[in-house]
């Protein structure tokens, strides 16, 4: 495959050719063993006929958040640019060009399980559940490179309150769309589709999980996961799961999509934790897309003082 470089953002200043060539050596390898019960999962399912959305649409009506970072964000063009969206490409730089005519109209939500109101959001219901808010997040790839983005949207407890959790729901489960004819790398079996994702209620209930809608003033880019994904800022960015299509409130742990395919390299929690090294390299530095030195690596990705009590009595290296 071709990689493609940025003029200002080299791939050798963020990701050393050894942990690239691992990680690619891991997904051929991973990919291979999970075909038999990949097969059938990606294929032979009919995607929703959408819409495309125009880029570049403005949103309006934003209010600044108190939970957002003080650290200058990235620019949109490195956000746009430099992304880990498998259902196009592993490739770092293709899924901008791959996605460009990702249809995101129309677009339901289902919000479902352990409910007392079980209810299908249509996305522009979703975008007037709440006032849209800018939160300033740090970013943090399990790989080792990090931004700063400017998300809008609105906590996830707003929408989980609209269908009523009963007391037996403990977890939410995420479910992405599967969509082969739109997106090419859901035709390969580099993971288990569609992708999936889960929290415990009480991280998804916490403020700091936001329904992310868009980036700066803008409607999320398709290439960032549009028209609706989740963000998490004190886990690992894949945990943050794109183009949602179901949430499923359930009594017990769900799976995820990088848990089933290799649970020795990714736990359940996925939280940023720089004293537990990932099998294959380190977590305790990482690099800000755009700057050329390493910094260090922050506990919880520096959100430490608002949800380190969801884990208290904990032991984190083993819940990793």
């Amino acid at each position: 495959m071709l990689i493609k470089k940025s003029s200002d953002i080299p791939s050798s200043e963020i990701t050393s050719k050894s942990t690239y060539m691992d990680r690619r050596r891991f997904i051929a390898g991973a990919a291979a063993a999970g075909a038999t019960l990949a097969t059938g999962l990606c294929l032979g399912k009919t995607a929703t006929m959408l819409e495309t959305v125009e880029a570049n649409t403005k949103l309006t009506g934003i209010i600044k958040s108190q939970f957002s970072t003080t650290e200058k964000p990235n620019t949109l063009k490195d956000i746009t640019n430099y992304n880990n969206y498998y259902e196009f490409s592993t490739d770092k730089y293709e899924p901008n060009g791959l996605s460009k005519n990702f249809r995101t109209r129309p677009w339901t939500v289902s919000v479902e399980g352990a409910v007392g109101k079980p209810k299908k959001f249509d996305i522009d219901d979703i975008m007037k559940l709440a006032p849209l808010e800018e939160r300033i997040y740090r970013f943090r790839c399990v790989e080792g490179w990090s931004m700063v983005i400017p998300w809008v949207g609105f906590p996830l407890n707003t929408l989980l309150k609209q269908v009523e959790p009963l007391g037996k729901a403990k977890f939410v489960a995420f479910e992405t769309i599967l969509a082969p004819n739109q997106m090419p790398g859901q035709n390969h079996e580099v993971l288990l589709w569609p992708y999936v994702e889960g929290l415990r209620l009480d991280e998804a209930m916490h403020p700091l999980s936001i329904v992310a809608v868009g980036i700066y003033d803008e409607a999320l880019p398709n290439v960032d996961g549009a028209p609706v994904r989740l963000v998490v800022p004190w886990k690992y960015g894949f945990k943050s799961i794109k183009a949602i299509v179901k949430i499923k409130l359930v009594e017990k742990m769900p799976p995820t999509a990088w848990n089933r395919m290799a649970p020795q390299e990714y736990g359940f929690y996925s939280n940023v934790n720089p004293q537990v090294d990932h099998p294959r390299w380190s977590q305790a530095k990482e690099r800000r897309i755009g700057e050329f030195f390493k910094r260090e690596t922050l506990m919880l990705n520096g959100y430490g003082d608002q949800v380190a009590s969801l884990y208290s009595g904990m032991d984190l290296r083993k819940n990793y």
